[in-house]
């Protein structure tokens, strides 16, 4: 499996991806990705999205969104892999390149919303340094409209990336 920025010639690829990605999960890239000229925008060369590909396939997508105004050193972080590949450490490998992109924007803190009851998910994002800051009650509504509460994480991009850096981890990515 190789993590890369995404290219123009993942186009294809990047549709299939998202056609596997149940319509639940869809909510978690927070756009609109039937829209072809949002695909067209996030194959464009540029910092912050990357997929991971295995077999010609994406596999996994990751995306760094700086949030605006007084938040603009802030960076969300939406990871969604395939759900034929989950729990083969694809997620870690994004949420890790999460943070060379961050470093790359000249950001200083990551979140990442998290569904409460999704504990792998919140397992992987505290493994790697991100910390529960906020449970927000009936936050989600779910497809069959049941409420489900939201957990929000966040770490320091300096100490992540202190942290990776001691152990080699950019250099592997």
């Amino acid at each position: 499996m190789d993590v890369r920025p995404l290219q123009p010639g993942d186009r294809e690829a990047l549709e299939r991806f998202i056609r596997r990605v149940p319509e639940g999960d869809r909510t978690f890239f927070k756009e609109d990705v039937e829209a072809p000229e949002l695909i067209d925008a996030w194959t464009q060369p540029g910092p912050a999205r990357a997929v991971a590909v295995a077999d010609d396939e994406v596999v996994g997508y990751v995306a760094v969104v700086r949030l605006h105004g007084w938040s603009d050193h802030v960076g969300e972080v939406r990871v969604i892999v395939d759900p034929a590949h989950r729990g083969q450490g694809i997620g870690r490998a994004l949420a890790r390149r999460a943070v060379l992109e961050a470093v790359a924007l000249g950001l200083r803190r990551l979140v990442v919303e998290v569904v409460a009851d999704q504990e792998p998910t919140i397992a992987m994002f505290r493994a790697l340094g991100f910390d529960p800051e906020a449970l927000l009650t009936d936050h989600v509504r779910d497809q069959a409209g049941e409420l489900r509460d939201l957990m929000i994480l966040a770490q320091s991009v300096d100490a992540q990336w202190s942290a990776m850096s001691a152990v080699g981890i950019p250099e592997e990515l």
